[in-house]
């Protein structure tokens, strides 16, 4: 079984405290420019949502510090700035997509260490 060590490092950035570096790094691989990442939610989100992302400003939004080193709601977001690069900036990814580009590089990281485990035996 193999991994990509790209989609492992970036889940590792975003649980060792630095989704900036994350989102720089997959802002270089597809090309387009790096989303700020903000800890608060805009007021009418306040108690709905974990994260969102404002494509007008190129803003990830998240709830709190704990939601900051969650890779499942970084990379759902950043989805969602990598589909609104359109020119008039429209939101043009779905939720269920998201979820699966994030889903994706968390499944390569959890490959990462079940084989950095085997050859630790």
């Amino acid at each position: 079984m193999s991994f990509d060590p790209f989609k492992a490092r970036v889940v590792w950035l975003i649980l060792d405290s630095n989704p900036e570096e994350a989102l720089r790094l997959l802002g270089e691989k597809y090309q387009i420019t790096v989303p700020q990442i903000k800890v608060g939610l805009p007021k009418k989100l306040k108690l709905k949502a974990y994260g969102c992302y404002t494509a007008k400003n190129q803003t990830i939004y998240v709830r709190d510090s704990d939601i900051f080193v969650n890779p499942m709601v970084i990379l759902h977001e950043f989805y969602h700035h990598l589909r609104s690069r359109a020119v008039d900036r429209v939101h043009r990814g779905t939720e269920d997509k998201a979820d699966q580009f994030a889903k994706e590089y968390i499944l390569e990281y959890q490959t990462a260490l079940k084989e950095n485990q085997k050859s630790e035996l």
